[in-house]
Formats: C-alpha cells, structure tokens, sequence
C-alpha cells in the first residue's frame, strides 16, 4: 500500500488531499464530530485509524454522503510489521471481506484511488523472507549479523542463542604461548571468537600486533579475516573453502617439517587440523581461548514458540548451536516436526545428521552471507 504508518503518498496526482479521521469515536458521545458530506466528496483519500470494528457504519455513512460503492478501499493490519496483511477491497464490500478473511485489529482503514497503486508500490510485503519466522541460534554478541541481514529480507527473528561465549578454565596455556610467541611460525585462526580472546591476552601482556613479527597467520573464514585486519593484521592464508579442512588444503603445499603451529580455539573442537599437521611433522599447540557453554536464557520462549507453531526455520552456524540448541527443547527432536532447518556448512550439517536431524539448507559458502543466500535461494525456489 502506498503508505507509510498509515499516511498516503501523493503520486502522479492521484491524491491531492487527504485526510486522517478517527475510525472509532468515545461511543458515550451524543452525536458523531465527522462532518460526513465533507469527509464523503471533498477529500482525495481518507484514512480511518481503529475503524475496522466500525466500518459497517464508516462506509454506510460515505455511500449515503456521495462516495461511490465502487471506490478502491484497503484495509491494513499490522503496517510495516512483519505481520502485515493487506486486503483490497471496495467502499461497498469492505466490511464483507473483513469480515470474510477474518482481519482483526489493529488496522487501518484507506480509502481512494490512491488503493490503486497498490501493486506498483508494494516495497514491504514482497521482500523475499518476508512472514517467514526464523530462529537465530547464534551467540548473543554474534547474533546480529546474521539477525540484520535476515531482517532485512522481511524475516521476523527470534534470537535464541544456544551458546554463550566464556573465558577457558584457565589462561595459562594461552599466556605461555604469547610469551613465547617468537618460536611459532604460524598462527591460526578458526572463528573471530578465538581472535578477540587472543588479542585479549595478548594485550594483557602489554604486546600488540607488532609481536607477530615474521609468524604467518592463516584466518578460516571471512568474518575472522575482517576480524583480524580490525586488529592490524591481514591474514597471510584465507582457505577458500571456510573449514578446517579448507585451511589444510591451503597449508599442504606451504608448511614444513619442524615448524611450530599455535592454534587458539575453543575448548572443546575438531581435531582434524591438528591431527593433519602433525602427521606433516610440524609442532602443534592447540590451547583454550574460550569455551562455549549452553546458554538457556531463552529455553522457555524457544519451547512456547514451538508449541504454537510460530517458527518456520532454525538456523545453525556451528556444531554446538546444534547440540545446544537440541538439549534447550530436552533432546525431544519431535518439536521440530515441520520446522525448516539451515546449516551454514557440511560440518554444521554432520551434527545435525548424527542427532537424526536432517537440514533442509546446508549453504555452499560457509558464511553468514552465504547462509542467508541459501535460505533465501530456498524459499525463492519453493
């Protein structure tokens, strides 16, 4: 509807005037304050805020002061929410079809030519994942990426992080690598989690990046790449293919027997990479940055919401989002009957298969904006 929060646009002359009138007047009142020959003929467009209840009497009372039956009408629920319904109509049928598709306030009542531009203007409702209701797992300082970009598209998300992000047990074996930083030839990166810890500790020993002097880092993934370059460093590697096996393919050709590896990371993580860099004969330190905890802050939403069928999709972007996100609904996978799910890689992907689960989008560049084009490729195609 050419309208923005109810108010008409003037387009190509269609509505020189217009007027915003109370659709719902104090009913104690002895007589209405509408001047109802005026409102009928003298206005382009009318705009009747709480009026859906009354438009049997709204319409009944411009018909009998001169509006055609037949003038274009609409009535708007929820405008610009992602709830947004949209009925065209007649002055004379409008409370009929109301009635008819069972639209409920709160609404919007818009009469006048201007009705006809409807589908030339359209700008809200025919986004992409627009209605489409979807879960974000993600961790709540990461969340946003992903939540923006999705919303964006017309999606409504409910951000339901399964994990938080927390300082390892200790960081004692981070701090002894830092102190003897010049010994490593690499230093690698899986997820901008480990950056932010390492730059973390690495400050706290009064270092900065200027202590990565002659060490060649290696970034999985572009959002931990863009990390880094925020902390003055501009990876060396960047694997196309953003997981652990990626990095390995873009390290064969490139390290050496005898060279000593850092790798800052999760707690609890893959040891792919590690087992493959040993096997090359290199020296692998694999110490705790942080570790990744259940974060059931949204457990009881997440289950209401579930119940009632308001979600569509969920999206995962890590194995742990998957296994924390399952024991939030107390490992009862049955919940999710019905339910869309994303992965944002094949790894993400294995999890879920190892639970029983099987992804309806496993993205094919392991990323947020490669997530959120499979998901948007889905729905296009569906």
């Amino acid at each position: 509807v050419p309208s923005y929060a109810g108010i008409p646009v003037t387009h190509r002359g269609v509505a020189a005037s217009f007027a915003v009138v109370t659709g719902h007047e104090d009913p104690d009142k002895a007589e209405s304050s509408h001047n109802w020959p005026q409102l009928a003929t003298a206005v382009d467009t009318l705009v009747f805020l709480m009026g859906v209840e009354n438009l049997p009497h709204i319409t009944q009372k411009l018909i009998e002061n001169g509006r055609p039956g037949t003038t274009p009408a609409a009535v708007i629920r929820w405008g610009t929410k992602p709830e947004q319904r949209v009925l065209v109509t007649t002055v004379a049928t409008a409370a009929a079809d109301v009635a008819a598709a069972g639209l409920t306030p709160p609404a919007i009542f818009l009469v006048g030519d201007v009705v006809r531009l409807r589908d030339s203007l359209a700008w809200f409702d025919t986004r992409p994942l627009f209605g489409k209701r979807i879960v974000v797992t993600r961790a709540r300082a990461q969340a946003s990426a992903l939540t923006e970009r999705l919303e964006q598209l017309g999606a409504t998300v409910r951000e339901v992080p399964a994990i938080a992000i927390e300082a390892p047990d200790s960081y004692e074996p981070l701090d002894n690598a830092i102190a003897d930083l010049a010994e490593y030839q690499w230093l690698i990166f899986t997820s901008v989690n480990g950056v932010d810890a390492f730059f973390g500790r690495l400050r706290a020993a009064g270092k900065d990046a200027r202590a990565l002097y002659g060490t060649k880092v290696v970034a999985i993934g572009a959002e931990t790449a863009v990390r880094l370059e925020r902390q003055g460093i501009t990876p060396d590697v960047v694997p196309f293919e953003f997981r652990a096996e990626g990095i390995w393919e873009a390290l064969a050709p490139q390290v050496a027997p005898g060279q000593k590896v850092l790798l800052p990371r999760a707690a609890v993580a893959r040891d792919f990479l590690p087992n493959k860099l040993r096997e090359a004969g290199l020296h692998v330190d694999v110490v705790s940055a942080y570790q990744t905890v259940i974060d059931t802050s949204c457990g009881e939403e997440l289950n209401a919401a579930l119940a009632v069928g308001a979600v569509d999709m969920v999206t995962f972007t890590s194995s742990s989002t998957v296994t924390n996100f399952l024991s939030l609904l107390g490992n009862d996978a049955e919940s999710l009957q019905g339910v869309k799910l994303a992965c944002i890689g094949p790894v993400t992907a294995e999890t879920c298969y190892q639970y029983g689960l099987e992804p309806d989008i496993i993205a094919d560049e392991f990323t947020i904006p490669g997530l959120v084009e499979a998901i948007t490729a889905y729905y296009k195609e569906a």
